[in-house]
């Protein structure tokens, strides 16, 4: 049974999310703070996180950094109504999705299944093939299927396009992507980034200029089009 952790002091909204989850098969512990929930995520496993922006001590924010520093858990975090802003630096500091209060609970509970099932697709070893609507990506011999043919890609082109289709869906800051690709601190230079994407488009989508599987996320980074 999937297990998620719910981090919100509002305790009526967690009981709330508890039963209502608990009706798809999916387990969830709640607790009041960031420090709390930080704690438990070190003693138990979990598929996903919760997490409200506006709480005691710790905010969501900071929460959230924490989080990223040791984990790639999905984290749906819970945001006020027409608040932008905090939907932007939520997702920049590496959320996977965010929904305003007050929400249907349906709808949270259709993310939170679409969120678990994306993450365990992706996480099953290095060497499983991906394969999408036109699409196959290879690990074992670092080489890509597309409409154009086959191709052998370069180190940094075939690193770049798995983490992305690995996260298919997730919005990628481009600090992330650059960080986890080439593994070094990143310097606010996006050129090197940018340019790995242009050759992998050029290679990878029928239409360049108007790309199917790499979407750009303006001003935040890059997404894999969770729809293919």
């Amino acid at each position: 049974m999937n297990r998620i952790l719910i981090i919100d002091d509002d305790k009526e909204l967690c009981d709330l999310i508890k039963r209502s989850v608990l009706q798809e098969d999916i387990e969830a512990d709640c607790c009041a703070s960031g420090s709390a929930g930080l704690g438990m995520l070190k003693e138990n496993v979990y598929q996903l996180v919760i997490l409200d922006v506006m709480m005691p001590g710790y905010d969501g924010f900071e929460t959230l950094e924490r989080i990223r520093r040791e984990s790639s858990l999905p984290i749906l975090m819970l945001t006020a109504k027409n608040d932008s802003l905090s939907k932007v630096r939520g997702l920049r500091s590496g959320a996977d999705d965010y929904l305003t209060k007050p929400f249907d609970m349906d709808e949270l509970t259709a993310r939170i299944i679409s969120l678990i099932r994306r993450y365990t697709r992706f996480n099953q070893g290095e060497g499983e093939t991906l394969a999408f609507d036109g699409l196959t990506i290879d690990p074992d011999n670092r080489s890509v299927l597309a409409a154009g043919g086959t191709y052998e890609l370069p180190p940094k082109e075939f690193d770049l396009l798995l983490f992305l289709a690995k996260n298919q869906g997730k919005i990628l800051t481009k600090q992330r992507i650059y960080e986890e690709v080439w593994g070094e601190a990143y310097v606010y230079d996006d050129s090197n980034i940018m340019a790995v994407i242009s050759r992998l488009r050029k290679k990878i989508e029928e239409n360049p200029g108007s790309p199917r599987y790499i979407q750009t996320v303006k001003g935040i980074g890059y997404r894999f089009n969770k729809e293919v």
